[in-house]
């Protein structure tokens, strides 16, 4: 977590229509960044990036967010409307090209991953059917 991403990610807020969407749009943005940030063959140091992310998080949308939180919602029918949003897509896009629109079901993928391996329970609902659409068009795309 560094100034330029969380520049990004306010920039990002401020194309929401009201505070609402506001604080969705972030919750996903920095959830994408967090997850996207795991991709990686350096050990991680959980401690200290979660107390970075929920640092961050807590001065933009104040006490009861945390990075666990942020992460549960995204795994949740919640997130539906914010990444089913064109306008999200065009504004992430925007805000935050180092991670590929294309990478957005994978990452949320991974997501439901974690928490199945925490709750036991196998993903289902919305997003897991979104997920699944998504990979299956990018496959018949691929082989186009």
């Amino acid at each position: 977590m560094n100034k330029v991403i969380q520049d990004k990610l306010l920039a990002l807020m401020r194309e929401a229509r009201d505070r609402l969407e506001a604080t969705d749009w972030f919750r996903v943005g920095l959830g994408l960044h967090y997850l996207a940030g795991l991709m990686t063959q350096e050990e991680i140091d959980f401690k200290t990036v979660d107390r970075a992310y929920n640092r961050f998080i807590y001065h933009t949308l104040g006490k009861g967010h945390s990075i666990a939180s942020v992460l549960q919602f995204m795994s949740g029918e919640k997130v539906m409307p914010t990444v089913e949003s064109a306008r999200f897509t065009d504004a992430f896009r925007s805000h935050c090209p180092d991670i590929p629109i294309e990478s957005i079901p994978f990452l949320l993928e991974l997501n439901l991953g974690v928490a199945k391996n925490i709750s036991g329970l196998e993903p289902e609902g919305p997003l897991a059917d979104w997920v699944a659409r998504q990979k299956a068009l990018a496959a018949g795309q691929g082989s186009a």
